[in-house]
């Protein structure tokens, strides 16, 4: 796992104003209608809270402090001095972070090129080390190691029971952690404390002899690059033991990070997928997938390649998702992580004449996390190989701002 894969400025953040302006587009109207489209007053009122209880801590201080990491408007990265989570309620823990990740979406963030207002709290991907427990909780004590999800989940909704925790009822639309404002203010998980409201429903113990470092991602874009391939991988190699896969990284000029992608590689060769080939127009990224044993393209090659019986699309570019349908095979699957962009053109009648089925979705991270972690124990996926940057907690202002400027592929904080 190499120190640092720094390369040089690549990225320039976007002035205040014009990350000002993106907040005013259609694009980001339209993320705000799904965020406020149920329990609008219940996100109104757990800002009002925030803000208040802001205030009274700065008035009058009734908790320890703590820092957090804060990203601003120009991708300034520094340590802030806040008020500690209250403690946990009878459900709840209050869990201290020892192993961060950045996400592929991340570098995006922090430039002020989402529809998340910035400043915020930074970071979603975290394993922890529990400190302190409700009086129901039943499944983790303090001392435990776990790992974290990062969208936020009650475990006794419909929506839960479902397996599909990422539409959790008990809470608003696209709670999640690091999103700030847009995910529904529960902190980041780059801080000394974070607090999690339903301990037994999100927090998964990690198991003895995996490293926490290893595993840091998997609070997301490791079961990201699951969910693209696992649903798929039997009935793919049933029909087809010989069957490879297609993995559409980046197209032109990518700004997201590549892990999701090279995890969706690894998973694919733990399954049981012999050949995955992988188009990005990174040299690095494309080195990377290389020493992984994954076969890389440039995008121009695309033409060149067969179709697929199964296709990932994880570009973030309507242009990404175009090329990634076009090729997929008949009958085939096309799985896409989906993009901020507002619309995006697909072949609708080239996929009815080859009976294509596209998904697009966000990921549902708490449902398969004990999936992933036992290929993990079994030996057969090891996420610290896409790791690119390692630096300790105290560095996280020089080095995540290093990994947004930068071309790093994904960078773990370790306390």
């Amino acid at each position: 796992m190499p120190a640092s894969s720094h390369n040089g400025i690549r990225h320039r953040p976007r002035p205040t104003p014009l990350h000002a302006a993106g907040l005013l587009t259609p694009t980001a109207a339209m993320f705000s209608k799904v965020a406020l489209e149920r329990d609008a007053a219940l996100r109104a009122r757990r800002l009002r809270h925030a803000i208040r209880d802001a205030y009274e801590q700065r008035r009058r201080p009734t908790r320890e402090r703590m820092r957090a990491l804060t990203v601003g408007p120009g991708g300034r990265f520094s340590w802030r001095d806040v008020p500690a989570p209250p403690p946990p309620g009878p459900d709840g823990a209050t869990v201290h972070p020892i192993a961060v990740a950045t996400c592929d979406l991340d570098r995006l963030m922090a430039l002020g090129a989402t529809p998340f207002l910035l400043p915020l709290h930074f970071g979603h991907e975290c394993v922890a080390e529990v400190r302190a427990v409700g009086e129901g909780v039943k499944t983790v004590r303090p001392g435990d190691r776990v790992v974290v999800p990062f969208q936020i989940s009650c475990g006794e909704c419909r929506m839960c029971r479902a397996s599909l925790t990422g539409n959790c009822e008990t809470v608003p639309p696209i709670s999640m952690y690091g999103f700030g404002v847009g995910g529904g203010h529960w902190g980041g998980v780059a801080s000394d404390q974070l607090g999690v409201p339903f301990a037994d429903a999100m927090l998964v113990p990690l198991p003895d002899g995996i490293e926490p470092a290893a595993a840091a991602s998997v609070a997301d874009n490791v079961c990201d690059g699951y969910r693209h391939v696992a649903p798929y991988a039997h009935e793919l190699l049933a029909r087809d033991p010989d069957a490879e896969m297609l993995i559409v990284a980046g197209i032109r000029r990518p700004v997201l990070s590549a892990s999701i992608t090279l995890y969706a590689g690894l998973v694919a060769q733990a399954l049981g997928i012999r050949a995955v080939h992988l188009v990005d127009g990174r040299r690095h990224v494309r080195e990377h997938a290389e020493r992984l044993g994954l076969e890389a393209h440039r995008p121009k090659e695309l033409r060149r390649l067969p179709l697929f019986p199964l296709v990932m699309d994880a570009s973030g570019s309507p242009a990404g998702l175009a090329a990634a349908l076009s090729h997929t095979a008949p009958d085939g699957i096309c799985s896409s992580a989906g993009s901020i962009h507002r619309t995006a053109r697909i072949p609708a009648g080239m996929m009815f004449g080859r009976n294509v089925t596209c998904r697009i979705a966000r990921s549902h991270a708490r449902a398969v996390i004990p999936e992933v972690l036992g290929l993990m124990q079994e030996g057969k996926l090891s996420p610290e190989l896409v790791t690119s940057d390692l630096a300790s907690m105290d560095e996280a202002p020089e080095a995540i701002k290093r990994h947004v400027l930068g071309d790093a592929t994904k960078t773990v904080l370790v306390a």
